[in-house]
């Protein structure tokens, strides 16, 4: 019985090390991230993940209106959001 479980213990400690060196914090990135995206409103600006700057115009559903410059209005997807300026 021991030797069964001594068998599988650097398996099980590979992946122990696995999970807390890249599956966790990739999970926290994506929850920040969501969090983000559902906090959004119309005047933020931000960035999409293509590069594209802009100002949310207007949001509905989860097309998100916005102008990138005078006069110049695109739509998007709320996941093409990459993350919002501060300034």
């Amino acid at each position: 019985m021991t030797q069964g479980i001594q068998q599988f213990l650097p398996l099980i400690i590979i992946f122990a090390i696995f999970y807390f060196i890249l599956i966790r914090p990739q999970q926290q990135r994506q929850k920040k991230h969501k969090e983000m995206l559902d906090s959004l409103k119309v005047g933020d600006k931000v960035i999409t993940i293509g590069g594209i700057f802009g100002i949310i115009r207007e949001i509905k559903g989860d097309v998100f209106t916005l102008e990138i410059s005078k006069d110049v209005k695109i739509n998007t997807t709320r996941n093409a959001i990459g993350s919002r300026r501060e300034n």
